[in-house]
């Protein structure tokens, strides 16, 4: 913690010595940033659990409750510029606050776990405790009320909005307690989707390219060469249309299941392709390669909708279990069918 670039100093309390962190991010929490948005050493990108000042607060200062993923500690010190308040961060074992509520580790039990480590009652007077409303699932305020002695006030969803929450005597309008999910929100998820997924269909291109080769009499590795830019590029857009479309159009697509969306979308990408090869634009193949590749370009489209469904604000942890169980088994049985298609169209020609 004393080494932590975003620690400025130290606040004396009846407990010891404090850190003080800074409320200005520098260019190295913002690469921290980019390279979490980048699935790049995500799960590190963490900050010790406990308690920490901001500004110049006293007994009597308000305390804000987060979880010790870096992004949340962030967006929450920096927008806390010109105020004197006590930042509580709970282990959520590096996990945002929404996740981590799903999770159960920003929760009852940490919240008073925390509290009792830190020793909190003995540094303040008042004894409430201001949680994001996201964490809002994980937390049984009057359980943390009778254990603690702390009563528990849900502030406004979005970090931006906590500044004139408390200007407004801890008071939140409408607005602060709507989730947004808009068009920036949804934008972001696409890089560390594309990172994460990556390896997988690169593996998935270069298994294809190798299989591109057989022929009914064997194997050709001049058949294999000569389609090799085909099959990696419409394997690749297979994986990156989906990632990146789904998240920019979700609101536009139909159905609510995210399966469904991603089936829809999938349905125009495979009318995309059927004109791209009518028009000579793109050559899949024979008949049957072309009807197992929109077999899979559906499928895989269909799939990758689903990863969006624990980041965005449409559905329940419930609901993406019933969802995955009606949705996989058939998903699993068109890709084999796209695999058998795609197959007998290489072994036909």
């Amino acid at each position: 913690m004393t080494g932590a670039p975003y620690v400025t100093g130290r606040v004396s309390s009846s407990v010891g010595d404090i850190p003080r962190v800074a409320t200005t991010c520098t260019w190295r929490d913002r690469l921290g940033t980019f390279m979490v948005r980048s699935a790049v050493g995500r799960m590190a990108h963490a900050v010790e659990p406990g308690l920490y000042a901001v500004g110049a607060p006293s007994p009597e200062s308000p305390v804000l409750v987060t979880a010790n993923y870096k992004l949340s500690f962030d967006h929450l010190r920096s927008r806390l510029g010109g105020v004197d308040a006590w930042i509580l961060v709970l282990d959520t074992k590096g996990i945002n606050v929404w996740c981590a509520a799903g999770k159960g580790t920003f929760g009852t039990d940490e919240i008073v776990r925390r509290v009792e480590a830190t020793r909190l009652a003995e540094v303040v007077t008042g004894r409430r405790l201001i949680l994001p409303q996201l964490g809002a699932p994980g937390v049984s305020a009057h359980e943390v009320t009778r254990k603690t002695r702390f009563s528990v006030i849900y502030g406004p969803v979005r970090a931006a909005d906590i500044t004139e929450f408390l200007r407004a005597g801890m008071k939140t309008t409408p607005g602060m307690r709507r989730v947004r999910f808009g068009l920036a929100d949804r934008a972001v998820l696409i890089p560390v989707e594309l990172v994460i997924g990556f390896k997988l269909i690169l593996g998935i291109a270069a298994v294809m390219v190798l299989l591109g080769g057989l022929v009914r009499w064997g194997y050709s590795v001049d058949r294999a060469s000569a389609s090799a830019p085909s099959v990696a590029a419409l394997a690749l857009a297979a994986f990156v249309l989906p990632v990146v479309l789904v998240p920019l159009l979700l609101p536009w697509l139909p159905g609510r299941a995210f399966a469904v969306k991603g089936a829809w979308l999938g349905g125009a990408m495979v009318l995309g392709l059927y004109a791209a090869d009518r028009a000579g634009v793109v050559h899949p193949g024979s008949r049957l390669e072309l009807w197992g590749w929109m077999t899979g370009w559906a499928t895989l489209a269909s799939f990758v909708a689903m990863n969006f469904t624990g980041a965005s604000t449409y559905t329940s942890l419930s609901g993406v279990n019933a969802e995955m169980k009606q949705a996989v088994p058939v998903q699993i049985a068109l890709a084999v069918a796209a695999s058998i298609l795609w197959l007998a169209g290489r072994l036909a020609a």
